[in-house]
């Protein structure tokens, strides 16, 4: 039975007992069609879509970026965006979702797990779509889970398979013994890639230990713990993580611990490799989507979870070089 409409409303009304202002601004000057919670445009004229990001860093921007350009090629300036930034905030969420209904804005982007949770929770007749999302069954709580959400709510996922990239820090570490793995336990996704690629890697004959921290303010000392007993720390495609790389940077780097890390964003700023999609082409995916669904072209109801097409071995040139570490030819620099 699908569940995650309930589920995700128990648990947002928890979050929803410490109250917080909405933040950021509506960036779009175009007033709403319609409001009351009903979507504004019927299959033509103008159309507003309110896009929820659950903070910032390189990869949710670029899949904000690339769900904008997408629509745009498909309608023109026939579409209005209004964007909010929800600071990582899970509560923040909610207040930005319940303004979009109010609103009553034709269709909302969710990118990332908690502004997907919050809209699940806010609207159920409002199409939403994310992005970002590593696994909606995960993310929604769905038991029976088919490869369609159902209802009003479908999208892209930024899922690159576990089993390759457990395969590929094989391949660059294959005397490691000891695995770090490095994520916050806030994220429902990175709870999902960590103890399935754990999985893989014992397989593998390696020992994992799980280090979680809640949030920014412990994430230098678990990062530190992670060093003291790792060979190699791995990274999910963690939103915190990928908004906080400098800090676990400054930890690893003069520790002389490896990262190996589940995007390239994060790469960037502290690992030396990656297998990784692109968050533009997931995000331009979504837009198209987007497209269909507010011409009537397709029903939300029935479109299937989307996954990117290809994933490419990357590697940060500088922190291999700061480390020692030669990749295979066939990693791209991460540009």
């Amino acid at each position: 039975m699908k569940q995650w409409n309930k589920l995700a409303a128990l648990a947002l009304g928890g979050a929803m007992a410490v109250s917080l202002a909405a933040c950021g601004g509506t960036q779009g000057n175009a007033e709403s069609p319609a409001a009351g919670g009903e979507s504004g445009s019927s299959g033509g004229g103008s159309y507003t879509v309110g896009i929820c990001q659950q903070m910032t860093h390189p990869a949710l921007d670029e899949a904000t970026r690339g769900f904008k350009e997408a629509l745009t090629a498909a309608l023109g300036d026939s579409v209005t965006f209004k964007e909010q930034d929800a600071g990582g905030e899970y509560a923040n969420c909610g207040t930005i979702m319940d303004g979009f209904v109010s609103e009553g804005v034709d269709l909302i982007l969710a990118n990332a797990t908690y502004p997907l949770q919050a809209a699940a929770s806010a609207t159920a007749d409002i199409p939403i779509l994310g992005t970002s999302v590593t696994d909606y069954a995960t993310a929604l709580s769905i038991t029976d889970w088919t490869g369609t959400v159902g209802g009003n709510i479908s999208g892209t996922s930024d899922l690159a398979p576990l089993d390759q990239q457990a395969a590929m820090l094989q391949e660059l570490f294959p005397d490691a013994t000891n695995v770090g793995l490095l994520y916050c336990s806030g994220e429902p996704n990175s709870v999902y890639q960590v103890e399935t690629i754990e999985g893989y890697l014992t397989e593998m004959g390696y020992t994992c230990t799980q280090y979680a921290f809640t949030d920014v303010n412990d994430l230098s000392s678990v990062a530190q713990s992670a060093c003291d007993s790792s060979d190699v720390i791995y990274i999910p495609t963690d939103n915190t993580a990928a908004a906080n790389t400098e800090t676990i940077a400054n930890v690893v780097i003069p520790a002389g611990v490896p990262v190996v890390a589940g995007e390239s964003g994060i790469c960037a700023g502290c690992g030396v490799a990656t297998l990784s999609i692109s968050y533009y082409d997931i995000g331009y995916a979504t837009g198209e989507m987007a497209a269909k669904i507010l011409t009537g072209e397709a029903d939300i109801s029935t479109m299937p979870i989307e996954y990117a097409p290809n994933v490419t071995k990357m590697y940060n040139a500088a922190n291999c070089e700061a480390l020692g570490l030669t990749m295979p030819e066939d990693y791209e620099p991460i540009a």
